[in-house]
């Protein structure tokens, strides 16, 4: 089992900036591919970020372009999900996931992925 733990979460204000963590507390995350996913209230859950750990292949989803980079440690076995420049439409609860890789990631399907995180809340108000 790879279990998954997000940290980082917090309360930001518009235009603010914030680091998602993503590790494995019993596993390491070179040999998957990791996807970032938010769950904003109300809306159903939706990729926002993923990248590939055979090549670092990464996508985006086009709202968050420009302002969130993912990231891999290795060293620390951590994924980044920096967010900058936050809007309020940027709220929600984040999820980390992983999937056994075959040089790509994918955003559309969730179902892709073998192991998810609990999810930590990102709060973007005044």
């Amino acid at each position: 089992q790879l279990p998954l733990v997000e940290s980082g979460g917090g309360s930001v204000q518009p235009g603010g900036s914030i680091r998602l963590s993503c590790t494995a507390s019993r596993d390491n995350l070179t040999h998957y591919a990791i996807g970032w996913f938010r769950q904003a209230p109300g809306k159903e859950r939706e990729g926002v970020s993923c990248m590939s750990s055979i090549n670092g292949r990464t996508s985006y989803i086009d709202a968050v372009k420009g302002r969130f980079t993912i990231s891999r440690d290795k060293a620390k076995n951590l994924v980044y999900l920096e967010m900058k420049s936050l809007k309020p439409e940027d709220t929600g609860v984040y999820f980390c996931a992983a999937a056994m890789d075959q040089g790509m990631c994918v955003m559309d399907r969730q179902t892709w992925y073998d192991f998810w995180g609990q999810g930590t809340q990102v709060t973007v108000s005044v």
